[in-house]
């Protein structure tokens, strides 16, 4: 099998990595047939890719054999912004090569230095995705990897851009919603569910990113995040993650 390495993962501090704990030990009583699940947003840099790959992270530790899926094909910036390295060609195959009929499924599943963790890139970008993730090939790829793992993480592009969440969804058993503490309206959230509610997919729950606190679990630590033009990353002292309740 392909191999790959993640060379900038960064730890998590201690709030921030119980706080994913518990929203991966959530996602494990989500029911038996809640296998492949879509984490999208309504914008931009609001910590969906940074979600979906300490998921990822998270459930290989806990025991899982688990897949996160690239599908962000227009702008995927995860392979640079983590430090990934490929073992052999300078240009791996990835998602969009396979729905193109470049390559076949076993091209683009890599086995990343984390036991139990696999990653499928998203390959080359591409200006016109939908007409590719519309295909009976990600159908059968989305399919198939639900067979083979015990979880896929599709991480989607923000539902609120771009059509091409909704059109992922079709192929999810859930869908995760990340949003970002006080920078997305009221209007702009109930649009984006009931575009996932059209595809039939349920939403699981919202994760509130970039909130404010000073205690965890009824202790108290200090910490603080940033976020930069790609994701969630830590610095200092203050932010978190926290899971909303449904």
């Amino acid at each position: 099998m392909n191999t790959l390495s993640i060379s900038q993962f960064p730890p998590l501090s201690y709030p921030c990595g119980e706080a994913v704990n518990m929203l991966c030990t959530n996602l494990s009583f989500s029911g038996e047939n809640v296998k492949v699940i879509m984490v999208t947003s309504c914008h931009a840099s609001e910590g969906k890719s940074y979600l979906s790959m300490n998921i990822m992270r998270t459930m290989a530790k806990l025991g899982r054999r688990v897949v996160m899926v690239d599908c962000d094909l227009r702008r995927s910036s995860i392979i640079e912004h983590y430090g990934i390295r490929f073992s052999g060609s300078p240009e791996p195959a990835g998602l969009s090569h396979l729905l193109a009929g470049m390559a076949e499924e076993s091209d683009v599943i890599y086995e990343t230095d984390i036991p139990g963790a696999y990653l499928v890139p998203a390959g080359r970008n591409v200006t016109n995705s939908l007409p590719l993730l519309n295909s009976a090939r990600f159908r059968a790829l989305m399919r198939s990897l639900g067979e083979q793992f015990d979880y896929v993480i599709a991480d989607a592009p923000p539902i609120g851009m771009i059509i091409d969440a909704a059109q992922i969804a079709k192929y999810c058993d859930g869908t995760l919603l990340v949003v970002g503490y006080n920078s997305v309206r009221r209007q702009e959230l109930i649009d984006a569910k009931e575009q996932i509610d059209q595809t039939g997919c349920p939403i699981l729950g919202t994760v509130i990113n970039m909130t404010e606190y000073d205690s965890f679990l009824s202790r108290k630590y200090a910490y603080k995040s940033y976020y930069s033009s790609y994701g969630y990353e830590k610095k200092g002292e203050g932010k978190g993650l926290r899971r909303k309740k449904r």
